[in-house]
């Protein structure tokens, strides 16, 4: 399975990556040797994901969200929680 997140870190920015292991790639996260920006934004909090079957759609989506403003990606999350779409 492939995953793209979105995670809330300490400073209350947004980041969104891929993984192919969503529970280690936070916990990668959180020790401070995952994506460089996060690394001084621990802890991370994990707000939001998706599975896809193949890297390729992943990785589309993954630079779909990237694009977005901050206030569509809080729509994203709030959607998610509102309809429980994803067990976080």
């Amino acid at each position: 399975m492939h995953y793209i997140y979105i995670v809330e870190c300490s400073d209350k920015s947004l980041y969104t990556g891929y993984t192919r292991d969503l529970e280690k790639r936070i916990k990668t996260h959180n020790e401070k040797k995952g994506a460089k920006y996060t690394r001084g934004r621990t802890p991370v909090v994990l707000k939001y994901y998706e599975e896809f079957d193949n890297k390729s759609d992943a990785m589309k989506r993954e630079a779909q969200i990237k694009k977005l403003r901050r206030h569509k990606k809080e729509q994203l999350i709030e959607l998610n929680a509102k309809n429980k779409l994803y067990k976080l």
